[in-house]
């Protein structure tokens, strides 16, 4: 029925619209509490194509991937801080890459116990939600492209995410209810959350103001500015390498320039906003993709997050056992966990559950899951496509 790039375009910006008013009312807040919102994102645009009202096949989801996408990374990276995260302490850091190793390593464990049972390009969706579980919804879609995992694949790894994350969350907020209790029983050194706390706090009071029109033109020079270079950049080294193809170094590159932007007082443009225009970026991405997706191409999702909750245990065993041996809280568990397995989005959630001035905790270890997500997917890529055989 609508057929025309630009109405495509309003059609999925009206149903974002209408998700997240819903959103803010009080049965939106008690259905998203429990279904997250980037679900209906994704399976509201893929009930319209399935319906006729959307086509599966459009110019602006070929142009929303090419070009939003990496400027969506770039202005989602752009708030990392460094130094920052160092001064959090290295235990926190210990288990956000430990949370990391877990995801790496259980890919190809899961997908070696259920390779009979599950599509030959298994390993292809679980490319794109590696990129989800160290980073985020920008790092799976990235992946994805790199990967080239169908659209009916992407949508069931989208099942399992739900699935299985929701469920790590559950428990994650559970144990912040008993915090003395685990860590008593683990024996945990407890001096560094104090600290903690209090440069939490000095740096969400030195990075918040309201945004000015110069502020948001800045956000987007350098967001598509980033995207562009990584663009121009990404096709001289597929052309001159056999590493990586130009799509790959498209995400590297732009992964790379955000980063290097960090240390410098670009930096200061998150506190105008600049993750929450990435994010309008992200969602958007995800109603494209789910406007390719179909239905009936998803018979195979039960078998799939059986995979996805044996990758969770194998990611859940190598935080436990590095927490045991370096004595950290169960508040670094915890954060360390979401911030790779949720990302911003529900990070500062479970952050705050254990004390709500630790919030921005997990927004600054999950903005460092942005830039791990990349480069470690590319990793869990290799081994998944080596156990594939493909």
């Amino acid at each position: 029925m609508v057929t025309d790039p630009a109405a495509i375009l309003v059609m999925l910006l009206a149903v974002l619209a209408l998700i997240f008013w819903f959103g803010e009312t009080v049965p939106g807040k008690k259905l998203f509490s429990i279904v997250p919102s980037l679900v209906f994102c994704y399976f509201l645009p893929t009930t319209l194509t399935t319906l006729g009202v959307l086509p599966a096949e459009s110019v602006l989801y070929d142009w929303i991937k090419a070009y939003l996408l990496p400027t969506s990374l770039m202005l989602l990276i752009l708030a990392l801080d460094v130094p920052g995260i160092i001064r959090l302490g290295p235990k926190a850091l210990v288990m956000m890459l430990a949370g990391t190793a877990g995801v790496v390593i259980g890919a190809p464990i899961a997908l070696w116990i259920f390779s009979s049972w599950v599509p030959p390009d298994t390993w292809q969706g679980m490319t794109a939600l590696s990129g989800s579980w160290i980073g985020g919804g920008a790092n799976m879609v990235a992946l994805a492209e790199v990967a080239g995992t169908s659209n009916s694949m992407f949508g069931m790894m989208v099942i399992v995410d739900v699935s299985v994350a929701n469920v790590w969350m559950g428990v994650l907020l559970y144990m912040a209810g008993q915090q003395q209790r685990i860590d008593r029983l683990t024996r945990a050194d407890m001096s560094a959350i104090e600290d903690l706390k209090r440069r939490v706090a000095e740096f969400t009071a030195k990075t918040t103001r309201v945004a000015s029109l110069t502020d948001l033109m800045m956000i987007a020079a350098v967001g598509f500015g980033g995207m562009w270079l990584a663009t121009l950049a990404g096709r001289y080294a597929g052309n001159v390498t056999a590493i990586f193809d130009a799509t790959i170094w498209k995400f590297i590159i732009v992964t790379a320039i955000a980063a290097a932007l960090s240390f410098t007082p670009v930096r200061r443009l998150e506190g105008a906003g600049a993750s929450r225009i990435g994010s309008v970026m992200l969602y958007l991405l995800v109603a494209s993709i789910g406007a390719h997706a179909d239905f009936t191409h998803m018979k195979e999702a039960p078998v799939l997050v059986a995979v996805g909750a044996v990758w969770m245990l194998c990611h859940v065993t190598v935080l436990l056992a590095v927490a045991w041996m370096i004595r950290a809280p169960i508040f670094f568990v915890a954060i360390g966990s979401q911030a790779n397995i949720g990302g911003a989005a529900s990070a500062p959630i479970v952050a705050s559950a254990f004390h709500p001035s630790l919030a921005p905790v997990g927004v600054l270890l999950a903005i460092l899951g942005y830039v791990l997500g990349t480069y470690a997917g590319l990793l869990a890529m290799y081994l998944l496509r080596t156990v594939a055989g493909a």
